[in-house]
């Protein structure tokens, strides 16, 4: 199997590090961005010059373009990038600040933006390269006091589907990850929560019983490692995968129910066109 160079985001914990540990234990190369590039000393101590970290906020458009040159000069090529870094932000509509809101997409929708731009030109110039955006299941479904995140994450997939129709001719792959529940610290450290209004004090309740049966047992981040490889060697890889066993069912359930809503008022759909 031909060596591989990635550039993973949001590498010091979570999926992005079990991604770029199992790529270097294969002998890939890897590009680790991380705010705290220390997380990765034990990568480094154990392998070396393969891995290349770079401290890296991703909100930063011009230190995303400089941290991917300086990935493409040190190893020569970008064969994965994967758009890992991002968070979830939990709150009502309602109880959502600007800055909050602004905060969210930053990072999940325009730090991907960015990244992918400043890969693009190299990818075109190879004529290959596998672009991974680290979606979620919350980019296809919604629930309740996430709003803001799925509207990043939905962005992405919007995005994500448009790029891969625009860059397939220059032989470059585009693949939405969309995992369910894993063991990560996505709704504990890496989160972050609006002030709560005592008005929705009730659907809060609720909606944390409902987040516990909806997401089972999460999933064994280090397991994903044999899956997200599986996907980077494919010769036809997917635009949509689902990481988790819980996801699949929750996306027959959504859309059953969109056709059958859209089914119902296709008359007054017709009306409108006149």
């Amino acid at each position: 199997m031909t060596e591989k160079v990635w550039f993973i985001t949001g590498t010091s914990r979570g999926f992005g590090r079990e991604w770029a540990a199992a790529a270097l234990d294969r002998g890939d190369k890897v590009a680790a961005t991380a705010r705290n590039i220390h997380s990765l000393d034990d990568l480094v101590a154990k392998f070396g010059a393969a891995i290349l970290p770079i401290q890296l906020d991703v909100t930063d458009r011009e230190a995303d373009f400089a941290a991917v040159k300086i990935a493409h000069e040190t190893f020569g090529r970008l064969d994965v990038v994967v758009n890992n870094a991002g968070y979830g932000h939990f709150g009502f509509i309602e109880e959502v600040t600007e800055k909050e809101a602004r905060a969210q997409l930053e990072t999940n929708v325009f730090g991907a933006l960015w990244v992918t731009q400043a890969a693009l030109p190299f990818l075109r110039a190879q004529g290959s390269g596998h672009i991974i955006q680290v979606s979620s299941i919350g980019g296809i479904s919604a629930f309740m006091g996430l709003g803001l995140y799925h509207a990043s994450k939905w962005a992405l997939e919007g995005m994500s589907q448009s790029l891969a129709q625009e860059v397939s001719g220059f032989g470059i792959n585009v693949t939405l990850i969309e995992p369910g529940g894993f063991s990560t610290d996505w709704s504990g450290a890496s989160a972050s929560f609006s002030d709560a209004n005592p008005d929705y004090a009730a659907m809060r309740e609720a909606l944390v019983t409902a987040r516990k049966v909806r997401l089972g047992t999460p999933g064994d981040p280090a397991a994903s490692a044999k899956a997200i490889l599986e996907i980077v060697d494919a010769e036809q890889p997917p635009l949509r995968v689902f990481f988790g066993t819980g996801p699949l069912e929750i996306a027959k359930a959504d859309y059953a129910g969109r056709i059958a809503n859209w089914e119902k008022w296709n008359d007054v759909s017709v009306l409108a066109q006149g």
